[in-house]
Order: C-alpha cells, then structure tokens, then sequence
C-alpha cells in the first residue's frame, strides 16, 4: 500500500448552491397578495401546470403534497383490488412503496441490474404472477431505466406503468425525457431533489384513462368542476397549496440549467474515474441522459484487499464527500417488513387470505451485493470543474494506494 499524503487533495469545502432566490420571491409575494391560497383554479397552480408541461408535455396534471402522494395517488387512480401486486425494484426510498401497502395491494420487490442500478427486466418478467397488475420502475439517481423492455414486458402482460421519476428531472430515456412512456409518472419537489419547494410533487398522464381522475384521489373524491361534495370511494387529501405552487413554478424555470449543469460535473467525474483499478462505474446507456441526484459506484474489494468502510475513510481523509453505501439494506429487509407489521402488527390482506408473501423469504442477490460494495456521493450544480477534477484524482490516488 502506497503513502497517503500529508494534505488533502480536496481542499475546500463541499459546494452548496443558492436554491431559491428573486424568482421565488418574486411569484411567493404574487400569491400573499391573493385572496385564496387554495389551489382549485389559483394562479399560481396554473402557471405552474404551464411550466410542468413546458418540459413535460402530458395533458393530465395533480400537484401534490410529495412524491410519495403523487405515487400513491397514482395507485388509487388504478382502483386494483386488495392482494394485486406491484412489481417495485428492492433498491428504492420508502416513498415507492408506502402507496402500495396503504392500497393493500403487495409489493413484489426484484432485483436490480447489476451496471445501471435500476429494475432489472429480467427479474422483472419471472416475478409476473396472475395476480400482477403494475410495473413501478424507478430512475434511480437520474440514471434512466431500459423503459424499452419494460414496456415491452408490461404490454406482453397488459400491465400499467407508474414511473417513479423522483430522483431523475431532466434525464432522458433514448433522448426523451422520463416520464413519458410510462402511463403514469410520478415526481418529487422534495428538499433533496433537483427542483424543489421543501416537499412538494407531480402526477401526472396523457391517456384520459389514466389521468381524468388524479385529482379526485389527490383533493378527497371531491368534484371540483360541479362543486358537488358527494365521494363516491374512499380518497385522500394530498393537495398542493398555491405558494408551493409559486416556488415549483420558479423552480422549473431554473430546470434545464440545473439538469445540464448536474449533468455536465457527473459526467466529467465519470469520465475522470475511467480505468482505475477496483473502481467500478456505473452503465449510462448509450443515447440517455444521466441527470445525477447523486454520484453512486461500485468497488471491486477482492482488488483493493480493503474494506469499504477503509475504501471510504481513507476517502474521507482526502477531503471527498463519500458515504460507505447508499440505504442501509434492500426494502425488503427493513423490520417493517421482515415483521409484516403495516397495521398496528397486522397485515390485513395476508390475514384474510388474499397473498401468501413472506418477506422474510425474498431474496435479491445482486442489490445486496450492491449495496456492500457501493460508495454513494452527493453531486450538485455548484460542483465547479476544478473542484470535481480534485474529487476524481482524490478517488484515483485512493484506488491506486490499495490496488496493487
């Protein structure tokens, strides 16, 4: 193992952009001049519809409350029956799939591939059962998923497709945004996402099957256009209010800028972590456009004769911001689900006899394996060139000091 040297190779402090500014301000002061912050016919709301749809051009629109709403409105929109099931991919946030368990429906968690991250088509077509109703792939960490062959398996199937677009504005499938093949999709305006407002999201369709009724399971089945308060099933209150409307409005402004600039540091970093040894980087398909939430690659150990943690702190010592791993073991795996315990230690449509799923019985080989071997990055648009250049010959001289 070579020396370490005595000062940092990343020697300034982590960059941190300067989110919000005059164009919130500016829309925030227009909305406190209102007379309703209600957002059934707002100015505000409807301005940001106008922004989403200058990027997003999908006809049926419901902001709301976050982007685990806007999935599990989705969901509802749907009206399957208890015990259907969900294909989800096991490496996600919680947020995929809270709206699948509050339905009743059953998650079926599959595996990742093992280059890009994302839902693996393959896993994906052997989990199909009769009761299979929807395929939930998620762009994880602005990476796009091969929507081709999911598309592919879901009309083989006729199944529905719930894009989980929350870590992925801006990136593109094949040069067309995300978002856009599926039949629905579903986006974040959380604090830690590319746009934000604090917590916020979007649902939205262009199939008037799919998109009539979001807001109907987003506003309590109410109907906003005869005024009439009579719902007729069960729905929830995630609206959006307007001075969240106003911020995701000026937000969207700052959309392509943010993509590109997010784009361009991730793949200078990518380019610049290229043939080093035990560093294994992750597969952008030719003709897609990464969007970078974050930074994620993977270590091959047997190479270094290290261990993660030590990969990690050593990089740590050189003034990278890295974290050993990215969530903590595959959904699956979290008590929630190895006690089956969703409500009050009780799971209601295993107790009645409408799924025989035993989470404690799932097992995906690949994301385990990821997430052993992984080291997980933030990335932002205020990573300068030359600061992104010291963090790629930070992780080089790390990987070289172990690898033999």
């Amino acid at each position: 193992m070579k020396q370490t040297s005595s000062k940092p190779i990343v020697n300034e402090p982590f960059p941190l952009p300067q989110r919000w500014g005059d164009a919130e301000i500016e829309l925030l002061t227009q909305a406190m001049r209102q007379q309703s912050l209600f957002y059934w016919k707002g100015p505000q709301t409807e301005a940001l519809y106008e922004a989403f749809r200058q990027h997003y051009p999908l006809k049926h629109l419901f902001p709301c409350s976050s982007g685990t709403a806007s999935i599990h409105i989705a969901l509802a929109s749907l009206k399957f029956q208890p015990g259907d099931e969900i294909i989800v991919p096991c490496i996600t946030d919680m947020g995929s799939v809270l709206g699948i368990l509050h339905q009743q429906l059953v998650p079926v968690f599959v595996d990742i591939d093992p280059d890009s991250y994302n839902i693996d088509p393959g896993s994906t077509r052997r989990a199909i059962t009769p009761k299979t109703r929807a395929i939930l792939p998620v762009h994880l960490c602005g990476n796009p998923c091969d929507m081709d062959s999911i598309m592919t398996i879901a009309r083989e199937n006729q199944l529905v497709v719930v894009e989980d677009c929350a870590q992925a504005w801006g990136a593109r499938y094949q040069g067309e945004l995300v978002g856009l093949k599926g039949d629905l999709s579903c986006y974040s305006f959380n604090d830690f996402k590319h746009l934000s407002c604090g917590d916020g999201g979007m649902v939205a369709a262009n199939d008037d099957a799919f998109g009539l009724n979001l807001s109907k399971w987003g506003d309590k089945c109410y109907n906003r256009v005869t005024g009439i308060r009579n719902p007729d099933e069960l729905a929830l209150n995630y609206r959006m209010s307007e001075p969240l409307s106003a911020i995701c409005t000026a937000q969207l402004g700052k959309h392509d800028d943010i993509v590109e600039r997010r784009h361009r540091t991730g793949m200078l970093l990518h380019s610049l972590l290229e043939n080093i040894p035990g560093i294994i980087r992750t597969k952008i398909q030719s003709g897609d456009l990464h969007s970078f939430y974050n930074y994620i690659f993977r270590l091959d150990l047997d190479l270094l004769g290290v261990t993660r943690s030590t990969f990690a702190a050593a990089l740590q010592a050189e003034g990278v911001n890295a974290e050993d791993g990215y969530i903590p073991d595959p959904v699956y795996r979290y008590d929630l689900f190895q006690n089956h315990n969703f409500y009050a230690g009780t799971w209601p449509i295993r107790d009645f006899g409408l799924t025989d799923m035993d989470y404690r019985k799932v097992k995906c080989p690949v994301a385990e394996e990821f997430l052993q071997d992984c080291i997980h990055m933030p990335l932002n648009e205020a990573m300068t060139e030359a600061y992104t250049e010291k963090v790629g010959l930070a992780i080089r001289t790390v990987a070289e000091r172990f690898a033999p």
